[in-house]
């Protein structure tokens, strides 16, 4: 494509990172469960699209293999499989939280201020078409970190947990063109594993104590 310059792709990749940074709002602004898991495959999506504009870019090609899998795992499976733990615990919206929604989201613009700031003298000096997405990407971890924290349900604290890998996903792209494959497909299987263990361990957290909140889990000490 010859209107697809370097500078162009460039561009197209900032777009995508961004995409992906404003997903991680929507979900800390989200209080119903299904749509976070929406909002995290919409998220998984522009990952693989990023991804795959960065192969044809770069000419990177096991990066296609990699978006390929996170529409295949994070798109598609694991959203599938949240939505059955959902339905099954009946459990809809996630009124309780550690840190309101307001507050949330003004801490996780401090986050992104942060990142950009950590990553600038790394940014400054780097050469690759995706080294804007850098700070992106940390942005990322840290937002997904801080809903961990800041959610009480086991479900949204999943999706934040994935929400990281994601961001480590775009970190590793946007800092070497993606990892070796063979990393690539077992952080794709450890994925799916932990959240195939998360899935039983939310119904059993339902089954002990009728509710998916992990505070509840205090009570195991007294």
């Amino acid at each position: 494509m010859s209107w697809l310059t370097p500078h162009v792709g460039a561009q197209l990749v900032d777009l995508g990172s961004a995409m992906l940074l404003l997903t991680c709002f929507a979900i800390v602004a989200q209080r119903r469960l299904s749509a976070c898991v929406d909002l995290f495959a919409l998220q998984s999506f522009f990952l693989a699209m990023t991804a795959a504009l960065v192969a044809f870019l770069t000419g990177t090609r096991h990066i296609y293999v990699a978006a390929a899998l996170t529409v295949a795992v994070k798109g598609l499976v694991i959203p599938h499989v949240l939505r059955r733990v959902i339905e099954r615990l009946n459990v809809t919206r996630e009124l309780v939280m550690n840190v309101n929604v307001p507050a949330s989201l003004l801490i996780c613009g401090a986050l992104v201020m942060l990142a950009f700031f950590i990553t600038q003298p790394i940014i400054s000096f780097g050469h690759l078409l995706t080294r804007n997405s850098l700070a992106i990407a940390l942005a990322i971890v840290l937002i997904g970190f801080f809903t961990m924290i800041a959610r009480q349900k086991a479900v949204t604290q999943l999706i934040a947990f994935l929400v990281m890998e994601n961001g480590l996903f775009l970190g590793a792209t946007a800092a070497t063109y993606g990892m070796p494959l063979i990393v690539e497909l077992g952080v794709f299987f450890d994925v799916l594993v932990a959240a195939l263990i998360a899935g039983i361990y939310t119904n059993r957290l339902q089954d002990a104590f009728d509710s998916v909140d992990t505070s509840r889990l205090s009570e195991l000490k007294e």
